[in-house]
């Protein structure tokens, strides 16, 4: 039985190999940033950096680097505990009220990551005699959430408003107490931004509630960056928001809860993700303090952002890639079949520029794409670098 066991995980690895479905991951030796040094056929090299979340730029930032050291002296390295029996110090508080306050919620909870929160936010607040409506292409940490709660579950086709009513009469038709409507504010494969216009609209019609996973939004879509409810117009209409410290907002760890006063509350009794992780690092909480200083003044980046990501998409098209459409600064570069995608970035990786190939199962069969992900911090050179080196390679493997 044993034998058998490693016989079949060694059988599963060399056919996900087969397919062209294996995820290999790189060594990173410098800071995170627009450009980083690689590890890469036995050297370090630099490349261009175009497939991170960091958004804005700031994983690298000096002045958060030193709000994380500062805090550190203050307040030492590790919490070495859960929340609720000593691992609460006035920086968690304080950092959960700057989320509340830029997102215009009563409160806001920490976890250790926004997997983690969407883990744990349906299970204490919805039963048996609940449902939930989800839309197909929400993010994993979402479909997990839902499996570990009892409610009652529907799925509508990705931002089809026609199949989510049909999906909130049958909830209604099957007797469902409350209805919950759970969202992507960016689904992260295509960078398209939910319908939440019309989402808001329906859940007032069906007198449901509204839950959004922000992860790729807040601090630069919207006006001011409070993401994707302010982007669409509304943003207090949105009962439950979730959203991570680990990607604009400085890029470290960290995920949170933004709901009523209430909700948070029975979340910090009941949600165990929360009861039962440590809680996070006093530098970690130090330099978001100071990330929402830099967000809130941080018009020149959120500007810069959208610059890059249009020069990017207007060359890549011109040359002749199939992009997705959108305006966000997520821009899937469409390949079709994994094994060629792998070819690309590899190749691409021979020219200096690092991306990463997205297959199944993290993108459907025959949807395999080279996602790329525009930065504040990428100059117009290192842009235009990036499009000649996707040009060479998509001329050499035959895809333009």
């Amino acid at each position: 039985m044993r034998e058998e066991f490693y016989a079949r995980i060694n059988a599963t690895l060399e056919d996900i190999r087969d397919q062209g479905l294996e995820k290999v991951e790189r060594e990173i030796k410098s800071p995170q940033g627009p450009e980083i040094s690689v590890f890469h056929k036995g050297e370090h090299r630099r490349v261009l950096n175009f497939c991170a979340n960091n958004y804005l730029g700031l994983a690298d930032n000096k002045a958060l680097v030193d709000a994380a050291k500062a805090t550190m002296d203050e307040y030492g390295y590790g919490m070495a505990s859960v929340r609720f029996i000593c691992g609460t110090t006035d920086l968690h508080r304080r950092v959960e009220k700057e989320i509340a306050d830029f997102l215009g919620y009563e409160d806001s909870i920490l976890f250790a990551a926004c997997f983690d929160a969407n883990g744990g936010v349906f299970e204490p607040l919805l039963r048996a005699e609940d449902a939930i409506i989800s839309d197909a292409l929400n993010h994993a940490s979402i479909i997990d959430g839902v499996r570990l709660c009892k409610a009652m579950r529907y799925r509508f086709v990705n931002s089809d408003m026609d199949d989510l009513e049909k999906q909130l009469k049958h909830a209604g038709a099957d007797g469902a107490r409350t209805k919950l409507i759970v969202t992507d504010g960016v689904f992260s494969m295509d960078g398209y931004i939910a319908k939440l216009d019309k989402i808001c609209a329906l859940a007032d019609k069906y007198d449901a509630l509204v839950m959004v996973d922000d992860a790729h939004a807040t601090g630069f879509m919207g006006a001011g960056g409070k993401g994707t409810p302010t982007h669409c117009g509304v943003a207090d209409r949105v009962d439950i928001l979730t959203g991570t410290l680990g990607k604009a907002l400085g890029g470290g760890m960290g995920g949170y809860i933004c709901a009523t006063e209430k909700v948070v509350h029975l979340l910090r009794n009941r949600a165990r993700p929360y009861l039962f992780s440590n809680a996070l690092t006093p530098a970690l909480l130090g330099a978001t303090v100071k990330t929402f200083e830099l967000i809130r003044d941080g018009d020149g980046l959120r500007q810069q952002l959208f610059r890059n990501a249009d020069r990017f998409r207007a060359q890549m098209e011109k040359a002749g890639f199939d992009l997705l459409p959108g305006e966000h600064p997520i821009i899937p570069v469409m390949i079709g079949d994994a094994k060629k995608a792998s070819e690309m970035a590899a190749a691409l990786m021979d020219e200096d520029v690092y991306v990463t190939a997205f297959s199944f199962p993290v993108v459907p069969k025959g949807l395999a794409r080279i996602r790329t992900q525009m930065c504040a911090g990428h100059s117009d050179e290192q842009v235009d670098r990036a499009v000649a080196a996707f040009t060479k390679v998509g001329k050499d493997i035959g895809l333009i």
